[in-house]
C-alpha cells in the first residue's frame, strides 16, 4: 500500500475513507488494554496505553 496526503485524492476523502476496513481497538482486546495479531507467522503484540495511544510491536 502506497501512502497517500490528503492532497493525492482525487476524489472524496469520506468515499475513500469509507473503502478502509476500520476496527475499534477496545473491540480488538475485549475491553482490555492488550491483543495479538497474527501475520503469516509473525506474532505482533497490540497495547494501548494509559495515555490512550496505540502501540503495535513484534
Amino acid at each position: 500500500m502506497t501512502a497517500a496526503r490528503p492532497a493525492d485524492f482525487s476524489g472524496s476523502a469520506t468515499q475513500m475513507l469509507a473503502r478502509i476496513p476500520q476496527h475499534d481497538a477496545t473491540q480488538l482486546t475485549r475491553g482490555g488494554n492488550q491483543a495479538l495479531i497474527v501475520l503469516d507467522d509473525q506474532i505482533y503484540q497490540l497495547r494501548i496505553t494509559r495515555a490512550g495511544k496505540l502501540i503495535l510491536t513484534k
